[in-house]
């Protein structure tokens, strides 16, 4: 295992590892850390009060982040006919059906999100083995296969983002970047709480959020008070 740079063992020192901190004094510290010489991504680690292996517990979905989360992302639309017209119209950065569809299985992966509609999934299907694994397999529960082109590539491009609880109940999305204003990254790390909370599972017991982070690309997880999200959801009419 690779050591840890000295800049970024002084920054955890920093960051007083113990310490849980409302979600203003978090995002403040990791702005301040994050210190590389690109604009670092800004990451928030939930853990949730599920059993991921049951499925009725696996907590999986999409938000879109009011403030998006600062990247260009490309969008790939695999559609025909009229749907075609949509998908640039809205913005998407390629569009077609079979001839990308060979592409890709040629190894050409140019993009970070692929939108469908239900007719291609007979072409799309062979295609399981490349993109599943990188999370780009276009699904009804990410909004990705639908009808509605226009909006899945707005809504992408816009700074829709897509997460999964893993084995361990953990959670991890993108909330935007390091050079964001405070207020958005707080804005948009609230809109994905908010988000987890709507999808909890009528089976899961106890406490749901039980542990927050947040982390910038170069930079430690700093801990924040799970008790301010919660007051922060109240204050949203969330329970």
């Amino acid at each position: 295992m690779a050591s840890k740079s000295h800049r970024y063992l002084e920054a955890r020192a920093k960051a007083e590892r113990e310490t849980r901190h409302s979600l203003s004094e978090g995002v403040r510290i990791v702005r301040e850390l994050a210190t590389a010489k690109f604009d670092e991504t800004v990451e928030m680690c939930v853990l949730l009060g599920v059993n991921p292996r049951d499925s009725e517990q696996v907590v999986r979905g999409t938000c879109v982040l009011p403030h998006g989360t600062g990247r260009t992302v490309r969008v790939l639309a695999l559609v025909r006919g009229e749907h075609a017209d949509e998908a640039r119209e809205a913005g998407a950065d390629y569009v077609g059906d079979e001839e990308y569809v060979e592409k890709i299985e040629e190894g050409w992966l140019d993009f970070e999100v692929v939108v469908a509609t239900p007719d291609m999934m007979r072409d799309i299907g062979k295609l399981g083995r490349i993109l599943g694994p990188r999370g780009l397999m276009p699904s009804p529960k990410t909004g990705t296969l639908t009808e509605d082109v226009s909006k899945a590539v707005q809504e992408a491009k816009a700074g829709k983002i897509s997460f999964r609880v893993d084995r361990q109940g953990n959670l991890h999305a993108p909330v935007g970047k390091a050079s964001f204003e405070p207020e958005a990254l707080e804005q948009n790390a609230m809109t994905l709480v908010e988000k987890l909370t709507q999808l909890r599972p009528s089976s899961a017991k106890g406490p749901y959020l039980r542990r927050a982070a947040l982390s910038s690309t170069m930079g430690p997880g700093i801990k924040i008070d799970v008790s301010d999200l919660r007051s922060r959801l109240l204050e949203r009419g969330v329970r």
